[in-house]
C-alpha cells in the first residue's frame, strides 16, 4: 500500500509538471522573435541551447541517481528547471535567454530518468507497464490542457501574459520537486564494492540486448518525435496545403487517442512479447507516412488532405501508445539494480539525440524541397524498427521480453488450454 501512495504521488508531479510545460512549449518561438525580439536564428540557437545543456546533463544524472537516489535528483532538477523557466519569463536579451535555456534543459534532463527510476522502485514487472502507461497518458494530458488554457492566455501585444505563462511553469516544477521529494521509496539493494563512476555506462555498452534497445530506440525518436514540430508540420501545411489551425486539429487528434485510447492499448500489449509490440509499431507508423504521401497526392481537396493529415497524427499516437509500456519496463529489466538510474539516463540520452537529429535531418531536406525522398526515408526507418524489433527477441530473455508478463495477463481459460 505504501508504494502504491507513493506511485500516486510520483504520478501527480508529473502531471503537474507537464501540465505547467504545457502553457510555455507551444508558444517558446513566438515568445522570443515577436516578444524579445530575437531573430529566427537566434531563437533556433535557443532550442540548441535546451538540447546541448540535456545532452550535457545526462552522463551525470544517471550516476548521481545510482549513488544518491532518484529522490534528490529530482529536487535539484526541478529546481534547475523552475529557475530556468524563470529565467526565460524574465529575459529581456539574448543572453539571459539561453541562460534560461540552459538551466531549463538540464533541468528536464536530470527530471526524466530520476522519475523513471522512481517508477521502477515503486512497482513490480506485473504492473510496471500500467504505471509508465499512466505516465505517459498523464503527460500528454497535462501538456494538451496546459497548451490549451495558456492559447487563452497568451497574446503577443502584451508580454506580461507570457510572463505569466512561465510563472505557472516555474510553479508547477517546483510543485513536482516538493511532492516527489518527499516521496517514500522502497529500500533498494547496497552499491555492491568496488563498483567506480562510469562503471554502468561500460557495463551498459558489454550489455547487448541493451545496445540493441538504445539503437532501436533511436531510431524511433527519430521517426516520430524528431518529425512532429519539424518535416511533418511543414508537409502538411507546404505540400498538402492545410490550415495552421487544421494542423492544431491534427495535434489534437494524436493527443486524445494517447489518452483515450491507453489503457485499451495497454490491455493488448500486455498480452505480447515486447519485441512484436515493437515491431507492431514500424508497422502501424509505416502506414501513417504512406497516408502523408497520400494527402500530397489529394491536396486540391481540402477535407480529404485534411482527413489524412488527421489520420496520420492519430495513426502515430497509436504506435506512441504501444511503447510507453514497453521501453521503460524492458529498460528496467535489463538494467541490473544498482545500475537503474544509468541505464534510464542512457535512454534519455538517446532519446535527446534522435530527436535533436530528426529537425535537423527534416530542416535540410524541407529547406531542399525533397519531400518525397523525406518520406521514403521515414518509411525505410519505419520498416527498420519493426525489423530490428523481430531481431530483438534473440538477445533477450523471457522476463526482459515480456513472455512471463504476457503469460499472467492471458485469460484464464486460454492459459488453461494452452
Amino acid at each position: 500500500m505504501a508504494t502504491q501512495g507513493a506511485l500516486r504521488r510520483i504520478q501527480l508531479g508529473n502531471a503537474l509538471s507537464a501540465f505547467g510545460s504545457g502553457f510555455t512549449v507551444p508558444f517558446l518561438f513566438v515568445y522570443v522573435t515577436r516578444v524579445r525580439n530575437l531573430s529566427a536564428g537566434q531563437a533556433g540557437l535557443m532550442f540548441s541551447v535546451l538540447a546541448i545543456a540535456a545532452l550535457c546533463a545526462l552522463p551525470l544524472v544517471g550516476p548521481a541517481i545510482d549513488r544518491r537516489g532518484p529522490r534528490p535528483v529530482v529536487v535539484v532538477g526541478s529546481v534547475l528547471a523552475a529557475f530556468g523557466a524563470l529565467t526565460l519569463g524574465l529575459a529581456r536579451n539574448e543572453a539571459s535567454v539561453l541562460l534560461g535555456a540552459a538551466l531549463l534543459g538540464a533541468g528536464v534532463a536530470a527530471i526524466q530518468p530520476a522519475l523513471a527510476t522512481m517508477i521502477v522502485r515503486c512497482t513490480t514487472a506485473l504492473t510496471r507497464a500500467r504505471a509508465f502507461a499512466l505516465q505517459f497518458t498523464f503527460n500528454n494530458l497535462g501538456l494538451g490542457i496546459g497548451g490549451l488554457i495558456g492559447g487563452l492566455i497568451v497574446d503577443p501585444s502584451r508580454p506580461g501574459s507570457f510572463t505569466l505563462l512561465f510563472a505557472v511553469e516555474t510553479a508547477m516544477f517546483l510543485v513536482l520537486g516538493a511532492v516527489c521529494g518527499t516521496v517514500r521509496l522502497p529500500a533498494v539493494p547496497v552499491t555492491p564494492a568496488g563498483t567506480v563512476p562510469g562503471a554502468g555506462f561500460r557495463h551498459l555498452l558489454r550489455n547487448r540486448a541493451m545496445v540493441r534497445l538504445c539503437v532501436v530506440s533511436a531510431v524511433i525518436f527519430f521517426t516520430c518525435y524528431g518529425q512532429f514540430e519539424s518535416g511533418l508540420a511543414a508537409f502538411a501545411t507546404e505540400v498538402s496545403r492545410i490550415s495552421p489551425s487544421m494542423l492544431g486539429v491534427a495535434l489534437a487528434a494524436n493527443t486524445a487517442v494517447i489518452v483515450l485510447g491507453q489503457l485499451t492499448v495497454l490491455r493488448i500489449t500486455q498480452r505480447r512479447r515486447r519485441s512484436t509490440v515493437i515491431a507492431a509499431t514500424g508497422v502501424v507508423w509505416l502506414l501513417a507516412w504512406i497516408v502523408t504521401a497520400i494527402s500530397g497526392l489529394v491536396h486540391g481537396n481540402t477535407a480529404a488532405a485534411a482527413f489524412t493529415i488527421i489520420t496520420t497524427y492519430a495513426l502515430l499516437g497509436v504506435g506512441e501508445s504501444l511503447l510507453a509500456p514497453t521501453l521503460g519496463p524492458m529498460v528496467a529489466d535489463l538494467a541490473p539494480t544498482h545500475l537503474l538510474g544509468q541505464y534510464n539516463a542512457a535512454q534519455s540520452l538517446v532519446k535527446q539525440l534522435a530527436m535533436a537529429a530528426g529537425p535537423a535531418f527534416a530542416g535540410v531536406m524541407v529547406g531542399a524541397n525533397l519531400y518525397a525522398p523525406y518520406l521514403a526515408a521515414l518509411m525505410a526507418a519505419s520498416i527498420l524498427i519493426t525489423i530490428l524489433g523481430l531481431r530483438m527477441r534473440h538477445t533477450l530473455n523471457p522476463t526482459q521480453n515480456g513472455a512471463i508478463i504476457a503469460e499472467h495477463s492471458r485469460p484464464t481459460a486460454q492459459v488453461l488450454t494452452a
